[in-house]
């Protein structure tokens, strides 16, 4: 009986079985698709951009060079304009300056705001009356503008650095006075970074 079981199951056996799929070859694995499999080698060759060898001329060499600065320089500008961390002097990062020159921008400045109406005052009086004959008066105008920018920097600086001690405790304040006193000196337009916060709001 098992010789014919034998027999039988021989005999059902056909050519189709015996065939390979198309998508193996006789060993069974996958054929693959009739070409090497590039290198990663190559693979990260195609991706990169073709190399530009310097130029060996000395002066064109410079001039690239310059060429370069430049464009990384007006990068860095044009970052630290948009105010972004990266691209600040090491004086204005950290979030205790930042605190602090959203505290400025948000105040009004005698001297920032009016200091040209001042400076034109001062050389209308020196033009007008003559800096020998009137000195002393000279000499006054000058002393009270120091005067009111001494009095607004120790004032909003004071108040910046307790605000700053109170919102960010444990940040070194270390110099915020006169940072403030700096950017509340110049004109809300020239300020870099540039404001943020409108002026009267609340910080």
């Amino acid at each position: 009986m098992k010789v014919l079981r034998r027999r039988v199951s021989d005999s059902t056996a056909s050519p189709e079985n015996d065939q390979v799929s198309p998508g193996t070859d006789k060993s069974g694995k996958p054929a693959g698709k009739g070409k090497p499999t590039p290198k990663r080698s190559e693979v990260e060759r195609a991706r990169r951009q073709p190399y530009t060898p310097p130029p060996t001329d000395r002066k064109a060499a410079a001039a690239q060079q310059r060429g370069r600065r430049r464009a990384e320089q007006n990068r860095r500008t044009e970052a630290m304009r948009r105010g972004e961390e990266w691209a600040l002097p090491a004086k204005d990062r950290g979030s205790v300056r930042a605190l602090a020159r959203d505290y400025v921008d948000s105040r009004r400045f005698i001297v920032s705001e009016y200091i040209l109406f001042g400076v034109f005052a001062l050389i209308f009086i020196i033009f007008a009356f003559g800096s020998t004959k009137h000195s002393a008066l000279v000499l006054y105008v000058e002393i009270g503008i120091v005067g009111v920018i001494a009095i607004e920097s120790l004032i909003y600086g004071a108040a910046a650095t307790r605000l700053a001690r109170r919102r960010l405790p444990g940040e070194s304040t270390r110099g915020l006075i006169w940072y403030v006193a700096k950017r509340s000196l110049r004109l809300r337009a020239a300020r870099i970074p540039p404001t943020r916060v409108k002026r009267g709001a609340s910080i």
